[in-house]
Parts: structure tokens; C-alpha cells; sequence
């Protein structure tokens, strides 16, 4: 999502400085004038609110489109550097003193599993996002679209993230489940209590820690799509998107 870098010739700015002139002479609050200066400057453009919103939420829905079917597929979380759901903290205190025990099968098959749960489980969010995406408002659009590199993906995951976390949770889990998530960590679980002054190693909830990294690695994703948009003029495949990130 490029930046615009929009550019005010003189009789435009008379125009915009009439409007605040005029704005305030009517009792006018200083952001309805701005609005109304905001929408003469879109319209010289040829950006129409709608075409802004239209914009963006078209940017949304490729970006989290390609996002999901990037990590969506196998590998797509565990040969991705930036996403790997690494192994819980309080197994990786223990990791070498496991390996060293014979149980490097087990610890490799837990990491894997986990990342597996979260390439099973990336699909399902699409639509999510995009249900999401269908509430935008102008003025978060517009917000977005002056915004930062990652804006969009800042607004998204802040306005969703909650209701994304209560919504994925048993979609992880059931991905754990197929998958065996849950048993190779019992198994790995009890081999770490076996061995000596594991015993104040803390226990922690499995279906919210690879529901957190599922989600943390989709937005990572996301971030990296909306990047793309802004920068790369061959990302953008519609007219649309081409008109509103010119």
C-alpha cells in the first residue's frame, strides 16, 4: 500500500484555505472542516471515499489470501524462519538434557507437530479476516492508507485479535488433535519429569500457546503482503488498487 504523496497546486490550497476560512465562520468543530477539506482534495483526485474503502478492503482480502495459502500448506510454518513455532520455553530448558537422554526423536517430533496443528489450522482463517475486513470505516481507511508500512495489518490485528484468539483456539486444538500434538508433548511431558530438578519446570496451556504462534505467524504474513502493496506495483492486481496506490 503505497503511500500517496499528494500534491496541492495554488488554486487548490485557495480552495482548501477557503473551506477552513468558511468552516470555521460557520461554527463548523475543526474536524468536520478537515473532513470537508479532506473530501474536495480526494475528489480532485478522483479517490471517492467509497473508492478508498473499496481500495483497501481489496488489499485486505489479497493479503490475507496469499498469507493464508503461503503458511496454509506443508512447511508453510516450519521451513519459515520468521514463523516457526519454536518449542515451549520450559521444554527448551530441558531440550539438551532431553537430547542427551535419547529423546531427540521426541523433541523433533513435537516441534514438528506443532507446526503442523498451525498449517492445518491456517485455512480456517480466512474467512475470519475477511468477515473482519467487512466492517472498515472510511476514516479507518484513511487513516491506514497515510499510515505506516504495516498500518492495515497494526489496525487488523488490534480491531480482531481477541476475537480471532476465542475463534481459532478450538480450531487449533482439533488440528492438535488430528495431528497428535497433544500426545507427543504427554510423552515428552513425562520424560521430562523424570529427570532430576525438572520438578519447578512450569506447565502451560498447549492449545493457547500454538494458537498464539499460529496467529502471531498469519499477521507476520499478513504484514509482509500489505508490505508488498505498498512497495510493488506488480502486487497490485486489480484497477482499483492500482488507482488507490498510485
Amino acid at each position: 500500500m503505497l503511500k500517496s504523496k499528494k500534491r496541492i497546486f495554488p488554486y487548490m490550497l485557495v480552495a482548501l484555505l477557503v473551506i477552513l476560512f468558511i468552516g470555521s465562520c460557520a461554527g463548523l468543530d475543526l474536524g468536520e472542516t478537515v473532513d470537508m477539506a479532506m473530501s474536495v482534495l480526494e475528489s480532485s483526485e478522483g479517490l471517492s471515499n467509497s473508492d478508498i474503502i473499496k481500495g483497501l478492503k481489496e488489499a485486505l482480502q489479497i493479503g490475507t489470501g496469499n498469507a493464508v495459502t503461503y503458511v496454509g500448506k506443508t512447511n508453510g510454518f516450519y521451513k519459515n524462519g520468521n514463523i516457526k513455532i519454536p518449542l515451549p520455553e520450559s521444554v527448551q530448558k530441558v531440550e539438551k538434557v532431553l537430547r542427551i537422554a535419547g529423546y531427540g526423536n521426541q523433541v523433533d517430533e513435537f516441534e514438528l507437530s506443532m507446526n503442523r496443528a498451525a498449517e492445518k489450522a491456517a485455512p480456517k482463517a480466512k474467512s475470519i479476516f475477511w468477515n473482519a475486513i467487512k466492517s472498515m470505516k472510511f476514516a479507518d481507511a484513511r487513516k491506514i492508507l497515510n499510515g505506516r508500512d504495516n498500518e492495515a495489518t497494526l489496525y487488523f490485528k488490534d480491531k480482531t485479535s481477541d476475537t480471532l484468539g476465542g475463534i481459532f483456539r478450538p480450531i487449533v486444538h482439533n488440528a492438535m488433535s488430528t495431528v497428535g500434538v497433544t500426545q507427543s508433548y504427554q510423552v515428552l511431558e513425562n520424560k521430562i519429569h523424570s529427570i532430576p530438578f525438572s520438578k519447578d519446570i512450569v506447565s502451560f496451556d498447549l492449545d493457547q500457546y500454538v494458537t498464539g504462534k499460529t496467529l502471531d505467524g498469519l499477521f507476520f504474513m499478513l504484514a509482509e503482503e500489505e508490505r508488498k502493496i505498498r512497495e510493488d506495483p506488480a502486487a497490485r492486481v486489480t484497477e482499483i488498487l492500482k488507482k488507490v496506490f498510485k
